[in-house]
């Protein structure tokens, strides 16, 4: 892996290199918050930020994203890739993103998905501000950092930039870098280490540890404890950067044979998420917000493992941060039940 030094003097030049070729979705102020939207200005770029409101998935699959358009002669396909960069992705988003590709691509391939994901070039930054919530220093953190293309770390003077693929070492020549030295490696290493380390929040076991526990826990009283003050909102979910479920609505035109079929970000949290049809009425596999509140932590803990590697979890705090009942908090339910 070639290894590249970018001061910080010349930043703004190299993403106006990049926004001259392509759009770039990196983040940036909005109010209080940060959020991933196309960059207008070079000067908007904050990679500084802690977190963003919604994780980076958003660019390849939107909150809604229309699948096909119909009327009384067929139907066309939606799917219309265009070539863009995600600039700006810290590891543990970027490890959430690797996630939904294989969610996305095992055993039926997800072409609305996959199409924008193989348009998209990411480049990578460290972690500057930790989010008040983050804990992907001891979840996840043996995870291989995998599916970006260039990785830039903060530090003094600019950033150390690792070309992970060839895709990524195209968009050197918008820029102008220099070899990285021996020391500005070390540096870039050193950095990343610290921000896993200097999480605000820690798990108290290892993933396996872990995955026992929760899987060994089905009956535990401490899932209806905390769900007594849980909403059903479904926020934990919508925030998520792992979460990958769906609902496919058709929406008809005033014509009464045109219209759209497009599909929604959906919340297992939500009460009607397990409602089906029956007979002469619905049936709920989930009725009670106990089961649906165990649910969540059993996909995230436990029930993907197997398939992911690991937890279907990358610490970014963000379920916590958006839970109004504050009972959301993996690591505050997890080392609850590593307790006992």
């Amino acid at each position: 892996m070639k290894s590249y030094f970018l001061s910080d003097q010349n930043l703004s030049a190299f993403v106006e290199g990049l926004m001259s070729k392509y759009p770039v979705i990196a983040p940036v102020a909005k109010r209080s918050r940060f959020v991933f939207e196309k960059l207008v200005d070079a000067s908007e770029l904050r990679l500084d930020y802690d977190t963003t409101i919604l994780p980076p998935k958003k660019v390849f699959f939107p909150a809604k994203q229309d699948l096909i358009h119909f009327d009384q002669h067929g139907f066309t396909c939606c799917i219309d890739p265009t070539e863009q960069v995600l600039l700006g992705a810290h590891p543990h988003d970027i490890k959430g993103i690797a996630m939904s590709d294989i969610f996305y691509s095992d055993r039926h391939c997800d072409n609305n998905y996959m199409a924008n994901r193989k348009a998209t070039t990411i480049i990578g930054s460290s972690v500057q501000n930790h989010y008040k919530h983050a804990f992907f220093g001891t979840m996840n953190a043996e995870r291989p950092l995998t599916g970006h293309d260039l990785f830039m770390t903060a530090i003094e003077g600019g950033f150390a930039v690792d070309v992970v693929t060839e895709r990524g070492e195209a968009l050197l020549p918008l820029g102008t870098f220099e070899p990285a030295t021996e020391a500005q490696v070390a540096a870039a290493v050193e950095v990343n280490r610290k921000a896993e380390e200097d999480c605000p929040e820690k798990l108290n076991g290892t993933a396996e540890e872990i995955r026992e526990k929760v899987r060994t826990s089905f009956k535990s009283p401490v899932w209806e404890a905390f769900a007594e003050k849980c909403f059903s909102c479904g926020s934990c979910n919508i925030v998520c950067c792992t979460c990958y479920c769906f609902d496919v609505q058709d929406e008809w035109n005033v014509d009464g044979v045109s219209g759209s079929r497009f599909r929604l970000w959906d919340a297992c949290l939500t009460r009607e998420f397990s409602e089906v049809t029956s007979p002469g009425g619905s049936e709920n596999f989930r009725e009670e917000r106990g089961e649906r509140y165990r649910h969540r932590f059993m996909r995230k803990a436990a029930y993907l493992n197997e398939q992911l590697g690991g937890p279907a979890c990358t610490g970014c705090g963000r379920c916590s941060g958006a839970c109004t009942a504050n009972i959301a908090n993996p690591t505050t339910v997890i080392n609850k039940l590593l307790e006992q």
